[in-house]
């Protein structure tokens, strides 16, 4: 689990959120994407700066895999 991320059943409907707040990690990725600045989002969410990076270590860690070549396996 990342630091600053919750998953819990009884909060958003299990889906991850920001540690002690119900906003969802996928809503600060999406201002993240969208060209959203770090201060808009804090100004927004009430978010800290390292609140803010906790979604994209946690999407950098689920999209983390391994791959191995065509020949090792093979």
């Amino acid at each position: 689990m990342t630091a600053g991320i919750s998953i819990q059943p009884s909060v958003c409907h299990g889906k991850p959120v920001i540690e002690g707040t119900r906003v969802l990690v996928s809503t600060v990725l999406g201002a993240l994407s969208g060209g959203d600045c770090m201060e808009m989002i804090s100004e927004d969410y009430h978010l800290t700066r390292s609140q803010i990076y906790a979604p994209l270590e946690f999407a950098s860690n689920i999209t983390a895999f391994q791959t191995a070549s065509y020949e090792s396996v093979a």
